[in-house]
């Protein structure tokens, strides 16, 4: 295959930029710098305007995942199709494994799925939907390098489908933190989401203002909290998926302020949309945003999620692109609670991040880099490999165009679905060139793939970037845990000596009357008489009462 020569553009990385040419052969990046010296040959794409930028990475995807008794309709063909139309070249997926069901058999089973039809590469997460025995024992199978996961998931909604208990969670976490793993959280508290889902339903409340009435901000904050110190009791690193509320991102940012270490992971929907559109009138239009934990109807929320994924107090970015149509939807039409969850995202994520964050003036492109590409790729463990422009990584390359605006919409877009949550909206920031693997599959903004073209790369367990950090968290700590050194005669107890006898007190309670008490007492007849009340100290010993 001949190289190719990205020329003219400015090399954009997470820690800085530079006007420089890149060279890839070999699904490799060769060379990158000013007047290189390449084969005869190569093709040459002319950069010049743009910003040569390294390929996205989605961090949270559903790719035909069964659930609510459909199935997405983004396959893992259709779904990393669309990826590489807006400038995504790697998505990690999630193995959800059935309560009972083995872990490595679902692990075979998303493999199976994905490995014929992925346009791309693609990782995997790994959820803990039961726990017990086995799936502790193969948990060490799933992070070996055989398979190759090190991030696993547990659910604390979705009550007796995906659920854990607290006790679960804390016994999981253990095992994730010893295994040189990554616990990740879907943070809802599952109970109370029950119960409220039963009052709105007996309330006769049953479209999809339902979904965010019974999941309110509170219940999404109050077990982020739980979950962050569940991890940071067992010492296990966390990454809290989907931060959709003000409440719990603000929960985030001050545990990793008192050095807790946690990632918080906004999305494409919660950095763009807010919950104004479960209240809209037409239903299909409504049912299309309900995704779990819900869109927050304070409009500010956005821009507010937005502000700390540019400061990095919240990290990366995924979409949780689940798609299903609006006849799938419908399932749910006279019952919310049976809505199928889950909206789209993976084509438009890096330019409504680009559009809402760089152009708008909160987040520079270096630390667009970061957010949608460069901080994944550390903390799952596939840095330098993925994530930069530099000799040796992967040929996983997007042409920018900073400049040149497009109206997203369902009409366009390469999902499978019919709606599109951002519909309408112009955004700033086209993929015009991508390559993948060093294969060009966007020229011009025409995508040409090929199924089955990508390949399942390892996320192996220990990330220098991850327990990095959890061990200067321990050694601070260590600093902290420390006993209290006690002599043989601080620690002696006089076993003989006998115990104090109590005095008996005697109280007049008339001693203490007001004035307007005496004054009360003489206009009432005397009924009874109490004048004494005698008691003896300490509370707890034989006391004499008298009337």
């Amino acid at each position: 295959m001949a190289g190719i020569l990205i020329k003219g553009g400015e090399v954009v990385n997470e820690d800085g930029r530079e006007r420089a040419d890149v060279y890839i052969e070999d699904k490799i990046i060769k060379q990158v710098g000013k007047n290189l010296e390449v084969p005869g040959g190569a093709r040459v794409i002319d950069a010049t305007g743009r910003l040569v930028i390294p390929g996205g990475i989605d961090t949270h995807t559903h790719c035909q995942m069964p659930f609510m008794g459909m199935v997405a309709v983004d396959d893992f063909y259709i779904g990393t199709k669309a990826a590489l139309a807006g400038g995504t070249t790697m998505i990690i997926d999630f193995v959800i494994p059935s309560k009972g069901e083995s872990l490595i058999d679902a692990y075979n089973k998303w493999r199976g799925w994905a490995d014929a039809k992925v346009c791309c590469d693609y990782s995997l997460h790994m959820a803990i939907t039961d726990w017990n025995e086995k799936v502790e024992e193969e948990m060490s199978l799933v992070t070996s390098q055989d398979v190759g996961i090190n991030s696993f998931k547990v659910f604390m909604a979705y009550k007796d489908v995906f659920m854990l208990r607290d006790n679960e969670i804390i016994e999981c976490f253990k095992k994730v933190k010893e295994l040189g793993g990554i616990g990740q959280v879907h943070a809802e508290n599952g109970d109370v989401i029950v119960e409220n889902c039963a009052k709105l339903l007996a309330a006769g409340i049953t479209g999809p203002e339902g979904h965010p009435m019974s999941r309110p901000e509170e219940v999404e904050a109050e077990a982020t909290y739980r979950a962050c110190v569940i991890a940071n009791q067992t010492k296990c690193p966390l990454y809290v998926v989907h931060v959709m509320s003000k409440s719990a991102a603000k929960i985030i940012l001050e545990k990793r302020k008192e050095g807790s270490v946690i990632f918080g992971e906004p999305i494409a929907a919660s950095l763009a949309v807010n919950g104004s559109h479960y209240y809209h009138t037409c239903w299909r239009h409504a049912a299309a945003y309900v995704l779990s934990p819900p869109l927050r109807e304070d409009p500010t929320t956005p821009g507010y999620l937005m502000e700390l994924l540019a400061s990095g107090d919240l990290q990366c970015t995924g979409t949780d692109n689940c798609t299903f149509t609006s006849k799938q939807k419908a399932v749910g039409i006279n019952d919310f609670t049976k809505i199928p969850n889950g909206v789209n995202g993976l084509e438009d994520r890096m330019a409504v991040i680009w559009e809402k964050g760089v152009h708008s003036g909160i987040m520079s492109a270096e630390r667009f880099v970061g957010a949608t590409s460069t901080t994944a790729a550390r903390i799952f463990n596939i840095y330098p490999q993925k994530g930069v422009i530099a000799p040796g990584s992967d040929a996983d390359v997007v042409v920018w165009n900073p400049d040149k605006t497009r109206v997203i919409s369902a009409e366009t877009h390469h999902h499978a679905v019919d709606f599109n949550i951002f519909e309408g909206m112009e955004v700033h920031g086209v993929a015009e060139w991508v390559s993948t693997g060093g294969r060009v599959v966007v020229e011009e903004e025409q995508v040409k793939v090929t199924k089955g073209a990508g390949k399942f790369v390892p996320n192996l367990p220990f990330s220098p970037y991850v327990y990095d950090q959890v061990k200067a968290a321990e050694e601070k700590l260590a600093l902290k845990t420390v006993g209290v050194k006690r002599s043989e005669q601080d620690m002696f107890v006089d076993m003989t000596k006998p115990d104090p006898v109590p005095e008996e007190t005697t109280i007049n309670l008339e001693s203490h009357a007001s004035p307007r008490d005496d004054l009360e007492r003489d206009r009432k007849p005397a009924i009874d008489s109490k004048p004494q009340i005698r008691v003896r100290n300490p509370p707890g010993g034989k006391s004499s009462i008298f009337f």
